[in-house]
């Protein structure tokens, strides 16, 4: 799982900051999480694959397709309010370095 805390940690950085300064677009792409899930899971049949906390409490999520055709960002606030912070296409998992010294 340190891996995942490793490649989420950048995320997480990039999701709240454009969350913060994209506010008028954040403002139309805002909902209940279970809304924002469903339609991205509807529009796009995207699942949720990845989740962190952030230390203020924040969920940040990513969504993607089964075969990373396409993918999504989202974060929910403590008070429930989730909003897609970015999307695009072709998302691949990359599998964590083996521990221990550098061949």
């Amino acid at each position: 799982m340190t891996w995942l805390k490793a490649a989420i940690a950048p995320l997480t950085l990039v999701a709240v900051t454009a969350a913060t300064n994209t506010s008028a677009v954040a403002a139309t792409q805002c909902n209940t999480r279970s809304s924002v899930v469903s339609q991205l899971a509807d529009k796009y049949g995207e699942q949720v694959t990845a989740n962190a906390v952030t230390h203020n409490g924040t969920l940040l999520e990513v969504l993607t397709t089964l075969d990373g055709g396409t993918w999504s960002i989202i974060i929910t606030s403590p008070r429930g309010q989730s909003c897609l912070v970015a999307a695009g296409e072709g998302w691949r998992a990359i599998a964590p370095a083996p521990d221990g010294p550098e061949a």
